[in-house]
């Protein structure tokens, strides 16, 4: 029996790639379905939706109500979501869709990564990865999945300093 996920791209560090003229990582063009084509995954279908291609630092109110908004509609047809996500404001999303989202039927899952998919030791595969998989244990709610770890988004916070999440 065939899986159905809902795949919703956001920007963020997964999806930046090297812009040769500033020499700094930019979100340019969607990139997340090449990154499923990497993947073997024979009895899920993926729905991708590429919403916005932005750093989590420029999203607005209206940009995560965009995001809730399409999260609504897809669970009309209910099924596991991810949301790839820059994790400088991902918990704030998070909380955003949490406060927006009543009765949950399945879980919806943010991730992203701390180094582009791209680059010599991403985190972005692994990470993309772990959150299609954690759709299948995870219990309906709100959850950061990141770096072989999963958190209510109530529950977690950025470590800057070590560049990672951890429980709070």
């Amino acid at each position: 029996m065939t899986r159905k996920i809902y795949l919703i791209s956001t920007g963020g560090t997964i999806e930046k790639v090297y812009h040769e003229p500033t020499g700094a990582a930019v979100n340019q063009e969607s990139r997340i379905k090449k990154y499923l084509e990497r993947l073997r995954l024979p009895d899920t279908e993926i729905e991708a939706v590429s919403l916005l291609n932005k750093d989590s630092l420029e999203m607005t109110d209206g940009d995560r109500d965009l995001v809730l908004n399409v999260v609504k509609a897809k669970l009309q047809d209910p099924a596991p979501v991810v949301i790839t996500h820059g994790t400088d404001t991902m918990i704030e999303t998070g909380r955003y869709l949490e406060s927006g989202l009543a009765d949950l039927t399945a879980p919806v899952i943010l991730t992203g990564a701390m180094t582009p998919l791209g680059f010599e030791n991403t985190d972005g595969l692994q990470n993309l990865t772990e959150a299609l998989f954690a759709t299948r244990f995870l219990p309906p709610g709100v959850w950061l999945v990141m770096h072989n770890q999963a958190w209510p988004v109530s529950k977690v916070r950025k470590n800057r300093a070590l560049a990672q999440f951890e429980a709070v």
